[in-house]
């Protein structure tokens, strides 16, 4: 049974550890605006705790560095999201439904318009840090292997291949949607998009004859 000093002791616990998780969670979502709004670059820790109203010290109890605070929404965020977007995919390679594709293709760019903000940051990121590049190596080798249906159903000695076509498919999309929505420089509607990508992809995608 616990005594009352004990039950305030662990109260006071419970409540550092969510003001601990309180404070992250706002220095998380500061980082995320100042990159939309002004790139990764430009951005400073002096920036970020600015808009909390903290100290650089305690910046420094959630992460060791600038990058460090881009990372974890990649990981928390982005990442597991974009895992799912690739989960999908594999369903829909697996009924061999163009039209099924061509509504993943859809999907697939509203999920780019949901993370369109921080494009921009992870490209100046992957520049200028050299760990983000094996990260970012790392999160897109994570997309085929997602993918185990489509994976299995190449012959082994071209499985490679498979996994190429899938990152490269990832990476023309997210460079297409960077210039056709973030940038303007890409003129289309979103009907126009996905028919063309669909003619694209869908062929490409299709699995070889053993």
């Amino acid at each position: 049974m616990s005594t009352p000093s004990q039950t305030k002791s662990s109260t006071r616990v419970s409540l550092r550890e969510e003001q601990k998780r309180t404070t992250r969670a706002k220095l998380l979502e500061a980082a995320r605006t100042q990159f939309a709004n002004r790139g990764y670059a430009a951005v400073t820790i002096d920036d970020i705790v600015s808009d909390v109203g903290c100290s650089r010290a305690t910046f420094y109890l959630h992460f060791p560095a600038k990058i460090d605070a881009l990372l974890a929404q990649a990981n928390s965020q982005v990442g597991p999201s974009a895992v799912t977007i690739y989960q999908d995919l594999d369903q829909v390679l697996a009924t061999g439904s163009r039209d099924e594709f061509s509504a993943w293709i859809m999907r697939a760019l509203d999920w780019f318009s949901e993370y369109s903000e921080l494009f921009q940051a992870w490209d100046e990121a992957t520049t200028l840090e050299p760990e983000f590049r094996s990260i970012a190596r790392e999160g897109i080798a994570t997309l085929p292997d997602s993918m185990t249906q489509y994976l299995s159903r190449w012959p082994d000695d071209r499985r490679e291949e498979a996994r190429l076509r899938v990152e490269l498919l990832a990476t023309q999309l997210e460079r297409f949607f960077t210039r056709w929505v973030t940038f303007g420089t890409i003129d289309g509607s979103a009907e126009l998009a996905v028919r063309v990508l669909t003619d694209v992809w869908y062929p490409a995608l299709t699995v070889p004859a053993r």
